[in-house]
């Protein structure tokens, strides 16, 4: 099984990049964040004729929104209204073989790091904190379950291109850090890239669309995750970051996919 998660940033500005990356990698399942589109208006029409027949879509206007699109047979079980909004911020599904998915968008929360001076951050922080008393009161702990998605932040040193430089910076403070670990004891989560990749070595899936050339000079942060529990860590068998896609076309999205492949 092939997973794929993206930051889209509009699935309908960008269907050309998402169409050329289903070409192109070939993905069992697709989850999308920042959809900014409203459920009828989703383009599913142009994605089933790829073979995604299955999908699940929570989206709003202009703002946030997620899917998951499968070419595998999918039961759609919802998802959760996070801190009292209905802003389409969760959706979940379950796969063949009874695997729980849950794909999230996290809110970035604003520039400035005072829960006390920005609203957005305080958001973030109950937000966190609501994810993980959820991973905490999650039953049955041998359940296979797969979590993706835009988590808005860049936990270790090496998600960043300048630890030093970042640490008053939203998305890799030190109190985003600590409630980040602490969703993923809760919920007794792996993070699936790092599972291959040693926490020794850079890796970002996310370049602002302030750097002239972002690739010239690679200020990026790794904002975008896959974790699994421990029943799949077995099943692990690589993963892929797409950095190519940064580049793709004038207007690509400030993110890039990340895929895993899973023996199941």
């Amino acid at each position: 099984m092939r997973i794929v998660t993206w930051n889209i940033n509009s699935v309908r500005l960008r269907l050309d990049m998402v169409l050329r990356l289903v070409d192109d990698y070939g993905p069992d399942v697709l989850c999308l964040q920042e959809t900014k589109v409203v459920d009828d208006a989703f383009p599913l029409k142009e994605l089933a004729a790829r073979g995604y027949v299955h999908a699940h879509v929570r989206g709003m206007k202009s703002y946030n929104g997620v899917a998951i699109l499968s070419r595998l047979p999918l039961s759609a079980t919802g998802g959760t209204l996070w801190c009292e909004r209905q802003d389409c911020r969760h959706v979940q599904a379950e796969l063949p073989g009874g695997i729980e998915l849950h794909n999230f968008y996290i809110p970035a929360g604003g520039d400035i790091p005072d829960p006390d001076l920005n609203d957005k951050f305080r958001h973030k922080l109950r937000f966190l904190d609501e994810l993980a008393a959820w991973g905490e009161a999650l039953e049955d702990r041998q359940k296979p379950r797969i979590l993706v998605g835009d988590l808005n932040i860049a936990p270790l040193e090496n998600d960043v291109w300048s630890h030093r430089q970042l640490l008053n910076v939203i998305s890799h403070t030190p109190i985003e850090v600590e409630k980040m670990d602490a969703m993923m004891r809760a919920g007794e989560w792996v993070d699936a890239v790092r599972h291959f990749l040693p926490a020794t070595e850079k890796l970002y899936t996310w370049w602002s669309y302030r750097s002239a050339d972002w690739g010239l000079s690679d200020r990026g942060r790794r904002l975008d995750h896959i974790w699994v529990t421990p029943p799949l860590v077995p099943h692990l068998l690589g993963y892929t970051v797409m950095r190519e896609a940064r580049g793709w076309g004038p207007k690509p999205s400030d993110h890039v996919p990340v895929m895993i492949d899973l023996a199941v």
